[in-house]
Formats: structure tokens, sequence, C-alpha cells
């Protein structure tokens, strides 16, 4: 049987035995599935004056902060990247499997050390978050040279 047959089976039992209103119930099963199979991507931009930033980002990965990132529960990606065209951004692709890891992530003692690192270097974000999708579309496929 199917997720998507289980999950529906358990709602009608639950709607059916008055414990849970359909409506409700539908939205919060969806989001949990969605939740399930999505990650979340965060890119974030730190910008700042006469290679502040990527001082930051070279003591980021020097302090070892950014392998305890790595290793927290949910990390998928953590990397940093240097725009050609903009010497004083640098950009932070940060992956997750979940809302939950991130929130994880945003209590623990790193978090702390971002903040500090950040305040050094007189930095600002610019912050964009997607979700990501498990597989490319056969549509992208033909522009795509492995």
């Amino acid at each position: 049987m199917s997720l998507k047959r289980v999950l529906l089976f358990s709602l009608c039992i639950l709607v059916l035995s008055g414990l849970v209103g359909c409506r409700e119930t539908e939205i919060t099963v969806k989001s949990e599935f969605e939740e399930s199979i999505m990650s979340i991507v965060v890119n974030i931009y730190y910008s700042g004056e006469n290679g502040s930033a990527q001082k930051f980002a070279k003591e980021m990965i020097s302090s070892g902060t950014v392998d305890a990132i790595r290793n927290e529960a949910g990390n998928i990606r953590y990397d940093y990247f240097f725009p050609l065209g903009d010497e004083e951004t640098v950009l932070l692709i940060d992956s997750w499997e979940n809302q939950e890891s991130i929130d994880f992530h945003h209590q623990s003692p790193m978090m702390n050390k971002i903040a500090e690192l950040r305040d050094k270097y007189n930095l600002h974000m610019k912050v964009e978050r997607y979700r990501s999708e498990d597989t490319i579309p056969d549509t992208d496929q033909k522009y795509i040279r492995n």
C-alpha cells in the first residue's frame, strides 16, 4: 500500500471517529508529507568592506565552526562562494533537511559564534530561502552536461 493510501486511510478513520476535522487534518498531513520530501536551501550574502566578508568566511572555516555546523543533524550543505564581480561579498549556500533542523541549528552554540564573527567583521546580510526538489524535470535534463 502506498504512503498516500495509508495516510488517506488513517485520515478517514480519524474523521469517522470524530477525533479530528477533515479539512484541518488534510492540511496537516499534506504539510508533513511535503516537508519530508523537500529540503530548504538558504542563500546568505554577507557583505562588508576591505575584504572583511572573505576574512569572516576564512575564520568560520579555520575556527572549526563550519565543520561543526556540517555535522549537525539535518545539515545537507554549508559552503561559501565568492562572486566574481563583487569582492566585498561572500555567498553562503546553507541547506537543511527540514525546518526543524534549521530551528535546532538556530538554538545551537554555533549561532553565537556566527553572530560574534559577523559583528567582528561588521557584515550585513541579504537572505533568500528556497525549497528544493529532489529531481530535475525531464525538460531541463537536455541542458545538463554530465
